[in-house]
């Protein structure tokens, strides 16, 4: 049963401009369409959807789902491959993490050291904004 292209975002549970999106990336194919020029898509587009926003929640990239995805056709590709890419995607995390961590620590330095009163060029959030720039300069 082939599907127009709302049906499908409806289902698969995002808008039309990402499927159109997805489409131009190649990350699923250009589907059939109709004498009147309507997208008909095949069931399988749902699945496929589904599995790409999926794999961005978990922080893959496009061109990293490419990959999966067509590890799924490759016959050499094995499960250790997946598990590779995502140990990797993994460390990639801890590092974002560990990145976080330090930015949260620096503001909440900064906004201990901030009155919270007085004329903004006492405020030493901002005179730290202003104090790094200097150093880039």
């Amino acid at each position: 049963m082939l599907m127009r292209i709302g049906q499908v975002a409806k289902r698969a549970g995002v808008n039309v401009e990402t499927i159109r999106f997805y489409e131009r990336k190649g990350l699923i194919s250009q589907p059939l369409r109709t004498s009147g020029g309507y997208r008909e898509y095949p069931h399988e587009a749902i699945a496929r959807i589904r599995f790409i926003k999926r794999a961005q929640e978990l922080g893959f990239s496009l061109t990293e789902i490419t990959e999966l995805l067509s590890w799924q056709t490759d016959p050499r590709a094995t499960c250790a491959d997946v598990k590779q890419k995502a140990e990797a995607k993994i460390s990639t995390i801890h590092g974002r993490i560990k990145d976080l961590q330090k930015m949260k620590r620096s503001l909440e330095q900064l906004a201990a050291a901030c009155k919270g009163s007085g004329p903004l060029n006492d405020c030493p959030i901002i005179d730290c904004f202003e104090t790094q720039k200097e150093k880039e300069d």
